[in-house]
């Protein structure tokens, strides 16, 4: 069985199982944030374990399945959480996921993660807007052959296609306009991402800001690099749940990780619970 057929074999069940209803727009919620998913009405909850080919979670903070209902009143699938390719999957089985949501018919996303914060003046807790990012895996998903059949959008699902706007600008507009609703700012960063899983040195952390990155994270990447192959529209949303390492005084550890993203939940819940209608109006004003 293909990659492709796997993907298809998957959307299907799930599309069996949710039955009349259709998601418009996909989210997957990063380590301690799986909470936010309380903020949706009318659930369908389906593990990932009952998913054909899905990739389980087996990190803490990640609760492994697809929460499918009403947020703000518009259909969405809300992923509790992810894999990471530092937990032995392979770069097709980490943006799996993503795969089905766009065979789901998915058309934007909001991808949301806890990530070190590099830049000066950010704090823990902080949400930060992704304006781009750095891939530093050392890998792309889309290596081997071109699959056009993924694709969402027309003109999507090239070969070679372009990342100007890995990050959707109108989303982000949105984003940053909806914080200001929620009374408070929203700022804008450029993501780094690393395999981990072990965290970054000072000296790796002094380079990583050299390069102009201001967040660091070991996921979204990949997920953002398969979405925009297949025409999704991405809006990235880290939490700093940690300084990156040399800026803070204490060591890092997965703990403080997942607390500060619990802190954080009901403000991540709260944003999003208004901002995705927004999105939603913006798809259906599309040509």
């Amino acid at each position: 069985m293909t990659y492709y057929d796997q993907v298809t074999e998957a959307a299907e069940l799930l599309k069996a199982i949710l039955g009349a209803y259709s998601p418009r727009i996909g989210i997957v919620l990063g380590s301690g944030l799986g909470a936010v998913a309380k903020a949706v009405s009318e659930p369908m909850v389906v593990p990932y374990a009952e998913i054909p080919h899905f990739p389980r979670s087996t990190v803490a903070g990640h609760s492994g399945r697809i929460v499918a209902g009403l947020l703000g009143s518009v259909p969405i699938a809300m992923m509790q959480g992810r894999v990471h390719f530092y937990e032995g999957y392979s770069p097709q089985q980490v943006t799996f996921p993503m795969r089905v949501l766009g065979a789901l018919g998915v058309k934007s996303v909001v991808l949301t993660n806890a990530a070190g914060g590099i830049q000066d003046g950010y704090h823990v807790g902080q949400l930060v807007a992704l304006s781009d990012h750095i891939n530093h895996m050392g890998w792309n998903p889309l290596f081997g052959p071109n699959e056009p059949r993924f694709a969402v959008r027309p003109g999507a699902g090239l070969r070679f296609f372009d990342m100007t706007e890995a990050y959707s600008k109108r989303l982000r507009a949105l984003a940053i306009e909806t914080a200001a609703e929620e009374g408070f700012v929203l700022d804008e960063g450029v993501y780094m991402a690393v395999t981990g899983p072990s965290f970054e040195t000072p000296a790796e952390i002094r380079a990583f800001r050299t390069m102009g990155a201001t967040l660091v994270g070991m996921s979204t990447v990949p997920e953002t690099i398969v979405a925009r192959h297949m025409g999704i529209e991405v809006l990235g949303i880290s939490c700093v749940t940690n300084l990156a390492a040399g800026l803070g005084a204490t060591p890092l550890s997965h703990e403080e990780v997942s607390e500060t993203g619990h802190l954080v939940e009901r403000r991540l819940a709260a944003l999003l619970t208004r901002l995705v209608p927004k999105i939603a109006a913006e798809m259906e004003a599309e040509p």
